[in-house]
């Protein structure tokens, strides 16, 4: 923050920042997995796209922007990390209501990695229910923007946990599901991978699925995906940066499938691990010396 290295616990922020009391930001996770970062680059490009798309700005490019997130895990010592990195629109120094005038603010923190599904769910696979809640349309907020617009997100979370279930799964304006809080959705029919195409975030880890499809042949396309799909799906899973590939077995009380973690998520499971020993996805991070 600031230019500065700290704890997470000096971490301040001003309450007059744009970022906090507007959600005016945008932001990227990237996570370190045994010491190395997981397609870092393309994490970085879709941060930087964003800032484009909403007329911010920081003092720093890519290379910059690595090596401060380097910095961070190797002063944090996490082999395995959650970093962040966030620009909001700041504060104007003469308190200007015009976004024009605000001075934008980069911050980056690292903490301990987390994941979307705890080790039971992972095991068992996740049980979503599917909101009345509609996803913020794509001509309102853009979504293929990281954002922090997430009480439509939070509030179908709520329905969520009043119907038994764990996360939730928003449609769209159109009555197609759309995505859950920080995950993107896939459904497995007959062999072939579908996930939504519109009003999406356009995960990373959403395309490292489309790159393994691709690797074992099995066939993924982004389509309008309904929720009568996903009840009668095969099998379905989730993705994110904060867990990868994890299974969802139950929608709305009901098992999807055999209402077990079905082959083809089990395959993309272990894939996706496993490509995070490829040395062309991997960013290796250089610790100090204990």
């Amino acid at each position: 923050m600031d230019g500065q290295y700290l704890p997470m616990s000096e971490a301040r922020i001003s309450v007059l920042d744009y970022g906090f009391l507007h959600s005016d930001a945008t932001y990227d996770v990237v996570h370190v997995w045994k010491g190395a970062f997981f397609r870092l680059d393309a994490h970085i490009d879709r941060f930087l796209n964003g800032l484009d798309k909403l007329h911010m700005s920081i003092p720093y490019d890519t290379d910059q922007i690595a090596a401060i997130l380097h910095n961070c895990v190797a002063l944090s010592g996490l082999q395995n990390a959650y970093v962040e990195f966030i620009c909001t629109r700041g504060t104007s120094p003469t308190f200007s209501r015009d976004p024009r005038d605000a001075v934008n603010r980069f911050i980056a923190f690292a903490i301990p990695f987390g994941s979307v599904a705890n080790p039971d769910q992972m095991q068992r696979g996740l049980h979503a229910a599917i909101s009345d809640v509609v996803r913020i349309p794509p001509p309102s907020v853009d979504p293929t923007i990281k954002n922090y617009h997430w009480l439509d997100l939070i509030t179908g979370l709520y329905d969520a946990y009043n119907k038994g279930a764990e996360t939730v799964i928003l449609k769209d304006a159109n009555g197609t599901l759309a995505e859950g809080p920080g995950f993107n959705l896939f459904t497995v029919k007959n062999g072939h991978v579908t996930t939504p195409e519109h009003g999406v975030l356009l995960g990373i880890t959403r395309q490292t699925v489309f790159d393994l499809c691709a690797l074992h042949q099995i066939p993924c396309t982004a389509a309008a995906v309904s929720e009568e799909a996903l009840r009668t799906a095969d099998e379905a899973f989730i993705s994110s940066t904060a867990g990868g590939v994890m299974p969802l077995t139950r929608i709305n009380g009901d098992p999807i499938g055999t209402g077990n973690i079905g082959p083809i998520t089990q395959l993309l499971t272990e894939a996706y691990w496993n490509s995070h020993a490829d040395a062309s996805l991997r960013s290796v991070v250089s610790y100090p010396d204990p």
